[in-house]
């Protein structure tokens, strides 16, 4: 992330961005950009039909951060900041929002952290000052920390215990064993343990920085008052530098493709593919189409053949991961064993370049209402509409309207899609991986 104007100025910087679509039947209000004179990226969203107002505060940093041996440090620390802030202990960081009818929440994924805050719009100012508090000043108590680490530990094992989770964990491990990418976002419980507060602290001061946080508040707010209320909260907020921080790139040699079947102690069997490939801004929206054409809803080229016609799957599905410069795609399926072979060879026919290259005009139209419904109607809702705003600042740089992201969508041809298909699939060998139930016969 990089700042638009002189965090010292001492001003506000504003820049807008009207949605004025033809698909709607009234325009969305603009989305506002303004830096605070600390150097933190604020941006608001008025919608005035709402009494709420949902404020994120989002850090430029998730598990692809964490330092060898240290796995699952920028997940602890999401849990970590909960443990107490400023002048409030682990009991009044939840109970001071949640009063006054509020609730707050947090994740963290490979590329990013979030905490959030929603509430009624006259709460605006408690909701700012206490995510303020759980970025610039946790308190981290060390009874309290090592408390959390057994709750982390729990999540861990539930993870094992899922395993439709599970899979997706291993599939990273093995696709990329030398790489950042890879390990899961929970880390495992040992290294887990071994974190200190030297650890959280270290890494809040190399992160949580004015330069690498963005804050996103959607709702009943004016601009003003928002970016008011934000200045006076962060105002101590940390100064860093990107020299301080370092990404590890991807690069193809990254990706080590395999195939692996191994017995678990399910009931069912857990089938997943996928392959991984550089990041190409123009196959972005081709993609999201592949996606929906693939595996997304009941029309899905996957629930159809695995589910319709075979049948050999209850859940089938693909799924799309953006990173900052890899983008990876998956197919999923649970099955049972003596299904495997049947449900190997549709989904490696699914992959074959000639059949993602054989995409119909009228294919695509339906891939296109059916993606252009979901972003529309992901729009009514507070917390999505926040999360793509975010989103669409640290992938791509900059707020994107509604209106452009609907236009990119209907100019992509099935020339594009099988350019975007072939690139994907045509240039890298995919990975598989079965986790076989143990003892089905």
């Amino acid at each position: 992330m990089h700042s638009k104007t002189n965090p010292n100025s001492g001003c506000f910087r504003r820049t807008a961005m009207t949605s004025h679509n033809t698909h709607m039947h009234q325009p969305y209000t603009p989305l506002l950009e303004d830096l605070t004179p600390a150097g933190l990226r604020v941006v608001t969203n008025r919608v005035a039909h709402v009494e709420s107002v949902t404020i994120g505060i989002w850090i430029n940093a998730g598990s692809r951060e964490d330092p060898p041996g240290k796995q699952g440090l920028a997940h602890f620390l999401e849990h970590a900041v909960f443990k107490g802030a400023g002048t409030r202990d682990y009991l009044q960081v939840g109970r001071c929002i949640e009063e006054v009818g509020g609730y707050i929440d947090a994740w963290t994924t490979k590329e990013n952290t979030c905490i959030y805050i929603r509430c009624l719009a006259p709460h605006l100012h408690l909701a700012c000052n206490l995510l303020a508090d759980l970025v610039c000043n946790p308190t981290f108590p060390e009874d309290e920390i090592q408390k959390e680490k057994e709750v982390v530990a729990e999540e861990v094992a539930g993870i094992n215990d899922s395993p439709e989770e599970l899979i997706f964990d291993q599939f990273d491990e093995l696709a990329f064993p030398d790489h950042t990418i890879g390990p899961a976002i929970l880390g495992t419980e040992e290294s887990v343990a071994s974190i200190t507060t030297h650890d959280l602290r270290q890494f809040m001061q190399q992160y949580y920085t004015a330069d690498n946080m963005l804050l996103v508040a959607i709702g009943n707010i004016e601009h003003d008052a928002m970016m008011a209320a934000v200045a006076a909260s962060f105002a101590s907020v940390r100064q860093g530098s990107a020299n301080g921080r370092h990404r590890r790139i991807f690069t193809p040699e990254n990706y080590r493709p395999f195939n692996r079947e191994e017995e678990r102690s399910t009931f069912q069997a857990q089938l997943l593919y996928g392959t991984a490939a550089p990041r190409h801004n123009k196959d972005f929206y081709p993609l999201l189409l592949l996606n929906t054409i693939l595996g997304s809803g009941m029309s899905s080229r996957v629930n159809i053949e695995l589910r319709e016609k075979a049948p050999l799957a209850y859940s089938a599905y693909t799924s799309l991961t953006l990173f900052d410069d890899l983008t990876l795609f998956n197919i999923y399926a649970g099955t049972d064993n003596e299904n495997i072979p049947q449900a190997r060879m549709i989904i490696e026919h699914l992959l074959d370049c000639q059949t993602l290259c054989a995409i119909s005009e009228a294919e695509l139209a339906s891939a296109k209402s059916r993606l252009m419904g979901a972003m529309i109607m992901g729009m009514e809702k507070m917390s999505r509409r926040m999360s793509r705003a975010a989103r669409d600042l640290l992938y791509f740089g900059r707020l994107i309207s509604l209106e452009e992201k609907t236009d990119m969508l209907m100019q992509v041809t099935p020339a594009d899609i099988a350019a975007a298909a072939t690139g994907l699939f045509g240039t890298t060998i995919h990975a598989s991986l079965v986790h076989l139930a143990e003892g089905d016969e």
